[in-house]
């Protein structure tokens, strides 16, 4: 690399699309691409994609963005790779052939397994190692279904002829040419990596039935991930970060010190606050993760995972067909009268962080002969507004309180959704001027690895804020609105119970 070089690659590998954005020195956006690709849904609570579309999206636009850019490939000083977590690949360690469809991380085919090891009592033993719980979210289940039933897979496997990575790994595989890596922060979404020792652990990986000639060598958040081969995109690009989507969010948006959190609003809704070097080890069914690891020092985060955000606003464009264009539901919500007793449960993939209950299924409350479309639109807003307040409150039981949230993703677009936000959980949101944190996170962690941030603290000075939304209401609305939404949540539960 030559001091000329100051624009870095930044590869965004999301659920449902592929983008690529060259960011220069101070993280102003030079150029982009994005692809959407399929989504599979074999069977009901299956989801799946074709590992072919998300390599194929992924190096178009790559040479996308290089052409928006009007950049060559010689021109970039390294790349960084975000990705959807947890979403589990394997492939042939000789042909770089999976041997069965991306199993996403909203999947829950395993949903039977993992309660079975609940019924085991293994969960404590779990959620001490690994900070999280058992559930078919993490990818350790998700392994073994393969193993299982795919034939021969684990034959294979034992013989070290197969490979498994997450969507960073697998990437980095395909444009490397062979090297099989991860980062500390997408190997603890695994349910196989223990938080304290940094390493995969031996007794999960007992209980999950997985063999260890499977995984990736852990890296650091900014390591020397190989470089990318010079026939894909023209010349070779050194990769120097990788992170977990909502970790390079949260190194995109800065929060750097403890206590600092931000939240993320893409398909799903992701909170993730800095806890510093130690661990908070929830009470309250949040999990605990690596945020990002730098030098070979670990910084800890505490997370709240909603599975249905952005895809909730989806749904009610492409299934329900109540509107022509997302965008077009902050002119609506601002119609509705401020008191709406219509409430949206999105929990159409089960319910994530606190209930984690993979058997709820969505579910529409409080409609009256007057309800119509923009009600409708507006409740599916709100219950992401509700269910952020969810993981806050989750979060101040555990010690954890958020004096201000920072935002990002397609939704953090919607001035209605971020004022009820700030209302809702009665602390500022502030939305930044670059809004596309995950790429950025990547990029960041590519610059520090490459030379072209000597610290974070030279990353901060570039973050700049857009707008910040204050609270506006009175504890009386946010009371009563909220009541409505636990009401609803309770009638949502597959366990009434609990």
């Amino acid at each position: 690399m030559t001091s000329m070089k100051t624009h870095i690659l930044a590869l965004d590998q999301g659920t449902t699309s592929s983008r690529a954005i060259i960011f220069d020195r101070e993280g102003r956006r030079v150029g982009s691409g994005q692809l959407e690709y399929p989504q599979h849904y074999p069977h009901n609570g299956w989801v799946e994609h074709d590992p072919e579309d998300i390599w194929k999206t992924s190096l178009a636009s790559a040479r996308d963005a290089l052409e928006d850019a009007g950049l060559d490939a010689s021109e970039i000083a390294c790349a960084g790779i975000s990705n959807q977590r947890e979403t589990t690949l394997v492939w042939d360690r000789s042909t770089g052939k999976p041997v069965y469809n991306a199993i996403v991380w909203q999947d829950r085919r395993t949903a039977g397994y993992c309660e079975a090891l609940k019924q085991r009592g293994l969960e404590q033993t779990i959620q001490a190692k690994t900070g999280l719980l058992i559930d078919s979210y993490f990818s350790a289940s998700k392994i073994n279904w393969i193993m299982n039933q795919v034939p021969g897979a684990r034959e294979r496997a034992d013989k070290g002829e197969l490979a498994f990575g997450t969507v960073d790994t697998f990437l980095l595989w395909r444009l490397t040419g062979g090297a099989h890596y991860t980062d500390a922060t997408n190997a603890s979404r695994t349910l196989l990596f223990n938080l304290e020792e940094q390493d995969w652990d031996e007794e999960l990986l007992k209980i999950f039935d997985v063999p260890r000639s499977l995984l990736p060598e852990v890296l650091d958040s900014a390591a020397d991930f190989g470089t990318i081969q010079s026939d894909l995109l023209g010349a070779t690009i050194p990769i120097g970060g990788v992170a977990g989507d909502q970790q390079a969010a949260t190194v995109g948006q800065c929060c750097f010190a403890q206590g600092e959190a931000k939240s993320t609003y893409g398909t799903g809704c992701f909170l993730v606050m800095n806890t510093g070097s130690e661990i908070l080890r929830s009470r309250n069914r949040l999990l605990s993760t690596v945020a990002y690891r730098l030098d070979g020092k670990v910084t800890y985060g505490l997370e709240g995972s909603i599975f249905m955000a952005g895809a909730t606003m989806q749904w009610v464009r492409d299934e329900l067909h109540l509107i022509d264009n997302v965008a077009d539901s902050e002119a609506l919500a601002n119609s509705v009268s401020k008191d709406l007793s219509v409430y949206l449960v999105p929990a159409f993939t089960g319910l994530g962080a606190p209930y984690w209950d993979a058997d709820a299924r969505g579910a529409l409350f409080g409609l009256t002969r007057d309800s119509g479309v923009k009600e409708i639109v507006t409740a599916a807003l709100m219950s992401v507004c509700y269910q952020t307040r969810d993981l806050q409150l989750a979060m101040e039981a555990d010690g954890a309180s958020l004096a201000a949230l920072r935002v990002d993703g397609g939704m953090a677009a919607n001035n209605f959704m971020l004022q009820n936000l700030a209302d809702l959980l009665s602390c500022q949101i502030d939305r930044p001027a670059i809004t596309e944190t995950t790429a950025l996170g990547a990029a960041w962690l590519a610059g520090l690895q490459c030379g072209l941030f000597d610290s974070l603290q030279s990353i901060s000075k570039h973050w700049q804020l857009d707008r910040s939304f204050e609270p506006a209401r009175d504890a009386q609305w946010r009371v009563r609105q909220y009541e409505g939404w636990q009401d609803a949540v309770r009638r949502t539960k597959s366990k009434l119970s609990e």
